[in-house]
């Protein structure tokens, strides 16, 4: 597996761009993904990310992508936010990008107003089209399982149920270890997921709320998960995603030890390579 950092750990830190690929280089990680939205930045930035990259040699494997309009009930806003994702499959294209992380949402006014199968039925078509789209571009989706109550995908059972009603080879899942473990994920459903993992997320949270914390300040059973991804089969990116340094003046400290801790757990399980 290759070991990738999320370059929003720098920009909540009031990095810029360049700054942080650099310093990602430099720490040691085999890959960088990239938290942009194309509605947000112009041609210049897109070529500066890129640009950055290719000099430090280091691949974008993924680019994430919070898409909860895809599940509105107003029609309007579902369109807008399909031509949106299809701009973001178009930055992937350009970045070189294997995959479009894509995070859902939630069910809207606690399920009591809206049927929540309709709501379901409503993702399911529209990451349908947007799957097909990414398939004429040679990209895959990788949808994140979310450990929130309400969210649409929050177990193995809903992101399986999930991918089959959407029924693309290029439509897979994310698995974020945290979010594994804080919604009491079993250790062997993870090979439920064997052959549909396209993208992992990895950070640490103090098991009660979502945290995206450095590998080892939390409780999270990092390599108890990672053991049971790579078990699957897996042999892909893990990306180390942090947000939200309590020291923002500190990042590039907080990333070297997210860093140290994650390389050492995937060289303990003999999967860093």
């Amino acid at each position: 597996m290759k070991l990738g950092l999320i370059n929003s750990a720098w920009a909540q830190a009031g990095k810029g761009t360049e700054f942080g690929i650099n310093q990602t280089k430099r720490i040691g990680f085999d890959t960088v993904d990239v938290f942009a939205d194309p509605l947000d930045i112009d041609a210049n930035e897109r070529r500066l990310i890129k640009d950055a990259a290719d000099r430090n040699r280091l691949p974008i494997k993924s680019v994430a992508c919070v898409a909860v309009g895809l599940i509105d009930f107003n029609p309007s806003v579902q369109r807008f936010h399909v031509d949106r994702v299809k701009k973001y499959l178009d930055m992937c294209k350009q970045f070189g990008a294997d995959n479009l992380l894509l995070v859902l949402g939630e069910y809207i006014w606690e399920r009591q107003v809206i049927p929540p199968a309709e709501q379901w039925k409503v993702g399911v078509e529209n990451v349908r089209t947007c799957g097909e789209f990414a398939r004429s571009l040679g990209l895959e989706i990788a949808m994140e399982l979310e450990p929130f109550k309400l969210s649409l995908i929050n177990s193995v059972d809903s992101m399986l149920k999930f991918l089959d009603d959407v029924g693309l080879p290029n439509v897979l899942a994310n698995c974020d270890i945290s979010h594994l473990d804080l919604v009491r994920t079993p250790f062997d459903q993870v090979k439920r997921l064997k052959g549909r993992i396209a993208h992992l997320h990895l950070s640490d949270c103090d098991g009660k709320v979502h945290g995206d914390l450095p590998p080892g300040r939390g409780v999270t059973p990092i390599k108890e998960y990672l053991r049971a991804i790579r078990d699957t089969g897996f042999n892909r990116t893990v990306s180390i995603e942090l947000e939200y340094s309590p020291q923002p003046e500190r990042i590039v400290e907080w990333v070297e030890e997210a860093y140290r801790e994650a390389d050492r757990i995937m060289r303990e399980l003999n999967c860093r390579g």
